[in-house]
């Protein structure tokens, strides 16, 4: 079996969550590739490893002196070396990477640098091969991952050893270094999975495991156990702070299963993604999470006769593409459609959306109803649960919630909701205590 185990800028944060590390590798021979963040914040005044970074390389365009930045830098990777007891030569690196700062360096380069110190410091630690990410994460001149030869070259480097691979970054055709967007690493962690057709890809982070609905507005709320690919994908489109359907679609391809972990509590199973399921874990709580925003906007579009007429609504669609206004939902009724979307995409082209629409259209009316809040509960089947529906309009009648708009999917996902932004909070919490508690 073999299990890659991607570890987040919190579990790389000093000396102590580098121990931790330590013991989770070794608990699990299995575990024979770690891919590693740059470290982040050790409490929430501080600073994370990359935005330091990314603050020395604007001091440097400008002329503006960033040796106390670079010393920040310097003494925090500088500690997790002294207070382990490393012996890779930390204080050469950073002479070297100093010099480089000084006679030209590009910001890809620059900001890369700390998940590539990371590695190094790990690497030393756990007494595993470092194999720099520029030796296998290729990229194509268009910046997309060229999977062949990356997973080819992985498979190459990282036959029968243990390794530590910095995540973040790979080398372009021309041999410049490009670094992936923020959140990065889990994109490097899944695509390492990918190429060495791992059993499982763990990602380890300071959370055990995907929450039911956001600790900000649900106390303690349960983490979910399992929940598919397409849970994954919903929850995280409809505000659940998830891992993006982007950074897990090279392990979703190949179906391998994602366990999101949690460092500080190594023995919690945390959430198991995997395709499929047989069945559902508990059929009695069939609801894997609740998940939300806010101010979003709903424009309603009636015509007598609307919903007899061929190419209408793929006129309305065509209007809202034109006006580059992307629409989220559309329930609809027998002689009206509604569209949501997100306000701040309506509000700059809102005049010229009606305009044209009452051009192309020649609706009856428009109506746009701004600061709504959009709910989803997301779970499997939904569809076939009887009383579901009315069980969500009984909870929040009861609580004084009015519902401006409701839509299921026929994959049977999700039951999508619309109410105030102002009722959103106890929204949430009355579904929450509804289908959960």
């Amino acid at each position: 079996m073999l299990k890659v185990a991607k570890f987040g800028g919190s579990s790389m944060a000093d000396a102590g969550q580098y121990r931790k590390i330590r013991d989770i590798i070794r608990s699990d021979p299995s575990r024979r590739v770690v891919v590693v963040s740059a470290a982040g914040k050790r409490s929430a005044g501080d600073n994370k490893i990359t935005d330091l970074l990314y603050l020395c390389y604007a001091h440097l365009q400008y002329g503006v002196s960033c040796d106390g930045i670079y010393q920040m830098i310097r003494e925090r990777y500088g500690d997790i070396h002294r207070e382990l007891g490393l012996r890779v030569d930390l204080e050469g690196v950073l002479d070297r990477l100093r010099s480089q700062m000084e006679q030209g360096i590009s910001r890809d380069e620059l900001v890369s640098r700390g998940e590539y110190l990371s590695a190094l410091l790990m690497a030393d630690y756990l007494g595993f091969t470092f194999v720099d990410a520029a030796q296998w994460l290729f990229f194509h001149y268009d910046g997309t991952i060229d999977q062949e030869k990356s997973y080819a070259a992985l498979r190459a480097l990282a036959r029968d050893k243990c390794v530590v691979i910095p995540g973040f970054y790979g080398l372009m055709p021309d041999g410049k270094l490009r670094t992936l967007t923020r959140g990065g690493s889990d994109i490097t962690g899944a695509l390492a999975a990918a190429a060495l057709d791992a059993d499982v890809y763990e990602n380890w982070t300071d959370v055990s495991g995907i929450l039911m609905a956001d600790p900000r507005i649900v106390d303690h709320p349960r983490s979910i156990e399992r929940a598919t690919y397409s849970e994954l994908r919903q929850l995280s489109y409809s505000g659940a702070q998830v891992l993006h359907e982007m950074t897990i679609f090279p392990v979703r391809e190949k179906n391998i299963p994602l366990n999101i972990r949690n460092t500080n509590e190594p023995d919690h199973p945390g959430t198991l993604i995997t395709e499929s399921f047989v069945e559902a874990p508990n059929p009695e709580r069939f609801v894997t999470g609740i998940a939300g925003k806010c101010d979003f906007s709903i424009v309603t579009v009636s015509k007598k006769g609307l919903s007899g007429a061929v190419g209408t609504l793929r006129a309305i669609l065509e209007v809202f593409e034109n006006n580059s206004i992307p629409v989220a939902h559309t329930p609809s009724g027998i002689d009206c459609i509604s569209l949501a979307m997100p306000t701040e995409a309506l509000t700059p082209n809102q005049y010229s959306l009606l305009d044209e629409l009452r051009s192309e259209i020649r609706p009856d009316s428009i109506q746009i109803n701004d600061h709504i809040a959009v709910i989803a509960v997301v779970g499997r089947k939904m569809a076939f649960r009887v009383g579901t529906s009315g069980k969500i309009f009984a909870a929040l009648g009861k609580a004084g919630i009015n519902i401006r708009m409701i839509s299921q999917g026929p994959d049977e996902q999700a039951i999508i909701l619309g109410v105030d932004n102002k009722d959103y909070a106890d929204a949430i919490r009355v579904l929450y205590n509804a289908f959960v508690k």
